[in-house]
């Protein structure tokens, strides 16, 4: 049930090396529709990133401190580069290859990584999309748009998942005087089990399951085992 971000990634990555011109790079960008590209080593080991944003702080700096038409000497931006001022706006307006123009270190996330980290990461970290990586070897790129891939399922799978791997497999639990009933990915559980304690494990793993956006919770049980309140027949949890 748990979908990791191998499950969802793209396994046929554009990358460039550290030596990649500029030029190459933006057209790169464009000729295959993404957003950045990881700048790896011959044996795919991953040195760092370059974005759209990397190749732009070029443009912008020229706008900024010398106007639209103006190309600063080879003294001038090298100066530029080592101005303890410049900043990073600076040095990558002054690259020329990758390897001055990436973002190093790359954020990278494991194959194995859940969804809901690469999520986190990209939330975090204020990107589009993650390179993936195992022990700093490129397996592939996950977007933002892969990531909603597992929202993107018929009510009827998620309900039958729901009955068949978590009811009735996953818990092992008496299951028969539960109703399950899904649309547009909000679930509704209602009915009863047996014991508080397997209604809260029921709905804590229904919510893992891939296309689940929301629970709503009907269930009642007969057994509050939480509290050993007795066996009186208890509300929706």
């Amino acid at each position: 049930m748990r979908t990791t971000v191998k499950d969802v990634m793209t396994t046929q990555v554009v990358s460039v090396n550290s030596s990649t011109p500029f030029k190459d790079i933006a057209e790169a960008l464009i000729a295959h529709g993404v957003s950045a590209v990881p700048v790896v080593h011959e044996s795919n080991y991953v040195l760092g990133v370059v974005s759209e944003a990397d190749l732009l702080c070029k443009e912008e700096f020229r706008e900024q401190c010398y106007g639209d038409n103006y190309q600063p000497p080879l003294r001038a931006r090298l100066r530029h580069r080592l101005s303890q001022d410049g900043g990073s706006l600076r040095q990558k307006a002054v690259g020329d290859t990758a390897a001055e123009l990436m973002t190093s270190p790359a954020v990278t996330v494991s194959p194995r990584s859940s969804t809901v980290t690469a999520a986190r990461l990209m939330d975090k970290h204020g990107v589009k999309r993650l390179v993936v990586a195992e022990d700093g070897y490129l397996e592939g790129i996950v977007s933002r748009r892969d990531l909603l891939k597992t929202f993107v399922r018929a009510d009827s799978d998620i309900a039958r998942e729901i009955r068949e791997e978590v009811l009735e497999r996953s818990l092992s639990m008496e299951t028969l005087g539960v109703a399950v009933h899904v649309d547009q990915g909000l679930v509704t559980l209602s009915g009863w089990m047996d014991r508080r304690s397997e209604v809260m494990l029921a709905t804590r793993m229904t919510r893992r399951v891939n296309g689940v956006v929301d629970i709503i919770d009907k269930l009642s049980w007969k057994h509050d085992d939480s509290t050993r309140a007795g066996d009186t027949f208890s509300g929706p949890s």
